[in-house]
């Protein structure tokens, strides 16, 4: 199958005897087969893996480090005919100097070393005692398994068109690691050979390094530590292996384990390189330094028929319940703080708010209640309107006004069917006549009422739209896509349904609870056509635009990731394997797509509204698009999947 720019690496943590360079080689052929058989494209092994690390002062032994080479030209044979490149740690002489160092090789070629460049001098380490420093090493070479090969610390290696770099251990623990270094010259994805024991605490540590480094770097990190056939004398070995991927932990190893592991990750290529173009303050200082360029061509690995990767299918909601209250208490007063602002500047002595008994209107409600508590305004003083007309059905009216005397809020209500009737024969439209102009004239009234009595007030309108109908365009223009400020212009509808569950799940008045609970139950509806003959909601959104939690992941990745939609439909069918089948993610996509860009107008009108995570589509901030753009190469690219 395409690859879609993955690459698949792996972390390998063999089985070791210390000063048994044979045996260690023999393992990591082994573990090389199987990293073949998944079809990964590199494989690192741990630091000084070839003779072990904890290896003290025979690592100035002639017969070890002759032992050490030869089992490691015959791992460079052997290992021929795999299809990836692997990178193996090994001590080397060059001249009268040992270097501790990464051996990248494939097909039975060694294409470059790269070697050590902080050696550390302090508690348990004194790797200085037995090896120099490689930095400033550039433009060398060195003869290492029976072949002469590059030797230097600013070294990258180019596969299938993917460059990456090594570092090893210490490196990386350095206030400017080389691999900031190698990912500014062009560096997509970073492989460091470690043998780091372990410490109470250190691993929560370096779990944060790994991530940090991947994030500043905006790359792929693959981090490859000594496991448990290392824990000699003193210290202790947990075999740690982590792979990550611009701040996101992607795989790591079990632990402690007494266990060989592989560790496999398909790396996104294509997301890192869309994330570099993005990023400016990246961009400015790409090319900083010369470095040398290994390129070389294998053969296209066994690819796996699945991506060794978690795809989200919710991408928008906090997946770590731990920290689940901390992120959704994040969101509230990011947007509460957002409308605090707007209503000191505007010395508004009121907020008005529009509330249907839907999930949206909940949302900004119990936002503009949070900012009345922040200012310490009685929340009598804003003003819950709810306005029912044709299609409201009662579990909607009736929820809405549960909810607002729940909260304590102000209550009025509007009824807009006569005021929208008059309107139809102002306009000579038959009330019979259920096309656009009849659902468009309701929201359009909707908001006019709430406008005027704003004004009224001294007030302002909080908007309700979310982000996934502005996505889509799901809103009538100069209707309920118009207010004051809205609060919650940032958030997906996926989201929105997960931050009122928290507030139920919250809730201290069991009747406010329950009342949010249902809500949340409630079809999504503009509730803007006739209800059915038993009173239930006629116009149910989803079933006409296509499932939120579809197009919020076409939304995030389309427009957060860069994808394609070939790509796009790839990770949402493995996402939603079991949910939805490939033809109805399709057609949905199509319709995401074609809405998107049709709708831009309505973005590009928006009114004000804080920003909350890292997708926003305001035309004054993360977004520009002209109104007139055309998705035909989109949809070009859709036909012929």
């Amino acid at each position: 199958m395409d690859n879609f720019g993955f690459l698949k690496v792996a972390a390998a943590i063999p089985h070791v005897r210390v000063a048994d360079c044979l045996y260690n080689t023999e393992r990591m052929k082994a573990l090389a087969e199987e990293a073949a058989r998944r079809g990964v494209e590199i494989v690192a092994f741990p630091e000084l893996g070839v003779t072990a690390y904890t290896c003290g002062d025979l690592l100035l032994q002639q017969t070890l480090l002759d032992d050490a080479d030869e089992a490691l030209a015959e791992l460079v044979h052997e290992t021929r005919k795999l299809p990836l490149v692997m990178i193996a740690g090994a001590p080397l002489r060059h001249g009268t100097t040992l270097y501790n160092c990464a051996v990248v090789f494939t097909q039975g070629r060694v294409l470059g070393v790269v070697p050590k460049i902080h050696i550390p001098n302090y508690g348990e380490f004194y790797e200085s005692r037995w090896f120099d420093s490689g930095a400033g090493i550039t433009e060398e070479h060195i003869n290492v398994a029976g072949q002469q090969a590059d030797f230097g610390a600013d070294l990258t290696f180019e596969v299938n068109g993917v460059e990456f770099g090594v570092e090893l251990c210490e490196d990386l623990w350095t206030a400017i690691p080389p691999s900031s270094h190698l990912a500014l010259n062009g560096a997509k994805v970073i492989f460091n050979l470690s043998a780091s024991p372990e410490a109470a605490g250190k691993h929560l540590y370096l779990r944060q390094l790994v991530a940090q480094q991947s994030a500043r770097t905006i790359a792929g990190y693959v981090y490859c530590s000594a496991g448990w056939g290392e824990s000699s004398t003193d210290l202790v070995f947990a075999g740690n292996g982590l792979i990550a991927e611009n701040g996101t932990i992607l795989r790591e190893a079990r632990r402690f384990s007494t266990e060989e592991q592989l560790i496999v990750a398909d790396v996104d290529i294509e997301r890192l390189e869309y994330e570099r173009r993005r990023n400016t303050s990246f961009r400015a200082n790409n090319d900083a330094a010369e470095n040398t360029v290994i390129e070389m061509e294998i053969p296209e690995a066994l690819r796996a028929a699945a991506l060794d990767r978690e795809i989200d299918p919710l991408p928008f909601v906090p997946k770590d319940e731990e920290h689940r209250s901390e992120r959704c208490e994040e969101i509230f007063r990011i947007q509460s703080h957002g409308l605090a602002r707007r209503m000191a500047h505007t010395r508004a002595r009121t907020a008005v708010v529009g509330i249907s008994g839907g999930l949206d209107s909940t949302l900004a409600l119990l936002v503009t209640v949070r900012t009345f508590d922040l200012l310490g305004i009685d929340r009598s003083k804003i003003l819950g309107i709810t306005m029912p007309g044709f299609g409201t059905t009662d579990r909607t009216y009736n929820n809405a006004l549960k909810l607002m005397q729940g909260l304590g809020v102000s209550i009025r209500e509007i009824p807009i069917r006569e005021a929208c009737l008059q309107h139809f024969r102002d306009i000579g439209l038959d009330p019979s006549d259920r096309s656009a102009a009849y659902e468009n004239a309701q929201a359009r009234e909707r908001t006019q009422i709430l406008m005027d009595v704003a004004n009224m007030e001294g007030g302002l309108v909080v908007g309700t739209g979310d982000l996934s109908e502005l996505a889509l365009g799901w809103a009538t223009y100069n209707g309920d896509q118009m207010s004051m400020y809205g609060v919650n212009a940032s958030v997906p509808k996926t989201l929105v349904r997960h931050l009122v569950k928290w507030v139920a799940d919250t809730e201290q008045d069991p009747a406010t609870r329950d009342t949010l609970l249902d809500i949340i139950d409630t079809p999504v509806s503009p509730e803007l056509l006739p209800a059915d003959a038993e009173g239930h909601i006629a116009q149910k959104t989803e079933d006409l635009v296509g499932p939120y939690e579809l197009h919020d992941f076409f939304l995030y990745h389309l427009l957060r990731s860069g994808y394609g939609p070939a790509k796009t439909l790839l990770l949402a069918e493995l996402a939603f394997e079991g949910s939805y089948d490939r033809e109805t993610i399709l057609k949905w996509l199509r319709t995401f797509v074609s809405r998107f860009f049709a709708q831009q107008f309505k973005r590009s009108a928006m009114p004000d509204g804080p920003k909350v995570g890292s997708v926003a589509l305001s035309p004054r901030g993360d977004w520009r698009m002209p109104s007139d753009a055309t998705a035909e190469a989109w949809l070009r690219e859709l036909e012929n999947l």
